[in-house]
């Protein structure tokens, strides 16, 4: 097999060194070093591209992956650590307290918060890290075991944790204010939502943590808001639950006809359509005839004694132009 390219080094340098990237800012990267070459119309050649970069970084347990992030429908690639063992946890700059928080938060978001996937940050704050703790040959004296950072760890720390936490791209802030995770939770924790058992959505098969769930109570059916387009295109449709063939609720916005709020202009359904150029001309043809009719004759006498006196008007002015011309030759 042959090495990889400076081009795939460049792809992966550019991972490792900026995190996750957009599909819009990786797209552009590969056209760059591709030589203009868009994935969008060179598709063999980018999967080609992702899959030698895998092949090589199989031997190391690492994966260049995409995901979506759930939260406003954006792709995101990335890469990964596929094992999670004591000596990859040697390279995370957080520490156990740290990363307790962590776990403490992401089973909130994941659990607790349903489908919405967010937590305010009042509730971020009030996470206990003390049960993220496994304590071999535990006793009922639990608390006097654990361990003095866990114990001590402060307001102020979990703060400040969150804050780095999320400028690490692990958590992210969402549209209405609250706390959800980042892209790097999504890019990195597929395994454990699936080990976890967290519902996946009936059309990607990705976790559901962002989701719509099904009306009836006792249906599990999750789909993710950006995967409902996909499942009924068709807003007038029926929108059967795939379980259990319950009418699938409408989410916020979704009745709103967008074609027609968007059409250039601004003027909604209500406006009337445009006319055509030879329409318009034939209209305003009509327009003048019937103004003129309205008018009556002594307004048509006007403009015909008026368009005569243009008329005699315009040979006295040509007349002059000859004039000039002939004591032009006698000179």
């Amino acid at each position: 097999m042959a090495p990889l390219s400076w081009r795939h080094h460049t792809l992966l340098q550019a991972l490792l060194s900026r995190g996750p990237l957009s599909e819009r800012d990786f797209h552009a990267l590969f056209t760059a070093i591709s030589g203009g070459k868009n994935p969008a119309t060179h598709q063999q050649l980018f999967s080609d591209t992702l899959m030698k970069i895998n092949n090589e970084l199989r031997y190391l347990q690492f994966d260049l992956r995409a995901c979506i992030n759930q939260y406003d429908g954006t792709v995101y690639y990335g890469v990964v650590n596929n094992i999670s063992d004591e000596e990859s946890k040697l390279g995370s700059k957080y520490s156990v307290p740290q990363i307790a928080f962590y776990k403490g938060l992401l089973e909130a978001i994941v659990h607790e918060a349903g489908n919405d996937g967010s937590i305010t940050s009042i509730d971020a704050l009030n996470v206990r890290i003390d049960n993220q703790v496994v304590i071999a040959d535990s006793t009922q004296d639990t608390q006097s075991r654990l361990p003095s950072s866990i114990t001590n760890f402060s307001f102020s720390q979990k703060e400040n944790t969150l804050n780095d936490l999320i400028q690490d791209r692990w958590l992210a802030y969402t549209s209405e204010g609250k706390i959800g995770l980042g892209i790097r939770s999504f890019l990195d924790l597929r395994s454990w939502f699936r080990s976890n058992d967290i519902p996946s959505c009936e059309v990607c098969n990705e976790a559901g943590i962002k989701a719509s769930t099904c009306s009836k109570e006792g249906c599990n059916v999750r789909i993710h808001i950006y995967c409902l387009k996909k499942k009924f295109p068709q807003r007038k449709a029926s929108r059967a639950c795939p379980q259990c063939a319950t009418e699938w609720p409408q989410q916020e916005g979704e009745d709103e006809d967008d074609e027609e709020a968007n059409e250039p202009g601004g003027e909604g359904p209500s406006a009337p359509p445009a006319d055509p150029p030879s329409r318009r001309k034939r209209r305003i043809k009509a327009e003048v005839a019937e103004e003129a009719a309205e008018a009556g004759p002594s307004t048509a006498v006007t403009r015909r004694s008026s368009r005569m006196a243009k008329a005699q008007e315009a040979p006295s002015a040509d007349a002059s132009q000859p004039a000039r011309s002939s004591k032009r030759r006698k000179k």
